[in-house]
């Protein structure tokens, strides 16, 4: 059974929390409540968003502490990640699941926040989005694909429908023929890759699995997708959509393999649909989208669909 959180409407309470890396600009935390109060909401800001601990956004038990408050309080009726960057794996065995499935509401970010999204859909059934962050270029810069997108998510409690590119940005390409139907799953490589053996491993059981990188080589995606394909999660998704793969190039002078060489060598012969080419991830325009919900990906068409709302 899918666990859904409430739409937001304009006065609703929006918390701020870090769960994953510190904020390295104090000031980019006071755009980030301006930005949310100008959409319409009350903004309530978690310890952890002002805290730090070496690369982390606070200890363990504070920025876990923090996540587990947000969740807890009835006045709050969503959660946004305030940025990405490492953490989030060290919190995973602290969170409060049970309690978390007793007060489920929408959670937005991307990045290091793909193991807060794997946990929360497989070990609670919470729809989740997978979108910018508070302190996201994407929304402070105010790109308008982003913010309409991310707003949408959001305020929305019917399906979110085909999830299209940018008007004038090039078609999603297909790399695979075919059709699939399945939740939404995934997110960042890097982090799906840290799951493997662990108790919070990607499920990749009849989902549409999405991927998206930042500043990783090509041998590096080679390796991060070798390690799912030997762990069959090729073998057992659906279909596969790709993403933003933001400066993921070799080094000047680096024999290397291309991307879509990787892609190739890598991905097509699981013989299941795949598309290129969705603006998410590390990337302006950045569109938000939910994970754990229902699509349907059509290679031959370049779409995608989501047919279940994520909210509502």
């Amino acid at each position: 059974m899918t666990l859904r959180g409430q739409p937001l409407r304009p006065g609703d309470t929006v918390a701020l929390t870090a769960p994953s890396g510190l904020l390295k600009e104090p000031a980019l935390l006071e755009r980030a409540e301006a930005l949310l109060r100008g959409f319409g909401f009350q903004v309530r800001v978690g310890a952890s968003c002002r805290a730090g601990r070496g690369y982390l956004a606070g200890d363990d038990a504070l920025r876990a502490g923090d996540l587990n408050a947000c969740f807890a309080d009835p006045a709050v009726r969503a959660i946004v990640c305030l940025k990405g960057g490492y953490g989030v794996l060290r919190l995973l065995e602290r969170l409060d699941y049970p309690a978390i499935a007793r007060n489920p509401k929408a959670l937005v970010g991307y990045s290091d926040i793909t193991a807060l999204h794997l946990a929360l859909n497989q070990r609670c059934g919470l729809a989740t989005l997978h979108g910018p962050m508070a302190t996201s270029a994407a929304l402070l810069e105010g790109d308008p694909y982003s913010v309409r997108s991310w707003l949408a998510a959001l305020t929305s409690a019917v399906p979110l429908g085909f999830l299209a590119p940018p008007a004038g940005a090039p078609a999603l390409r297909p790399l695979a023929p075919g059709s699939a139907r399945g939740p939404l799953a995934g997110g960042n490589l890097a982090t799906l890759a840290a799951t493997l053996g662990t108790p919070f491993e990607l499920d990749a059981r009849g989902r549409i699995l999405f991927l998206e990188d930042i500043d990783e080589r090509p041998y590096k995606v080679d390796r991060m997708l070798t390690q799912l394909r030997l762990a069959g999660k090729f073998r057992d998704c659906a279909g596969i959509l790709l993403g933003d793969w933001n400066n993921c190039v070799p080094d000047p002078g680096e024999a290397s393999l291309s991307l879509e060489e990787v892609f190739q060598d890598l991905l097509v012969p699981a013989g299941k649909p795949i598309l290129a080419g969705f603006p998410a991830g590390h990337c302006v325009p950045n569109a938000t989208f939910p994970l754990g919900v229902e699509a349907v990906l059509d290679a031959q068409a370049g779409t995608v669909e989501v047919v279940e709302a994520a909210l509502g």
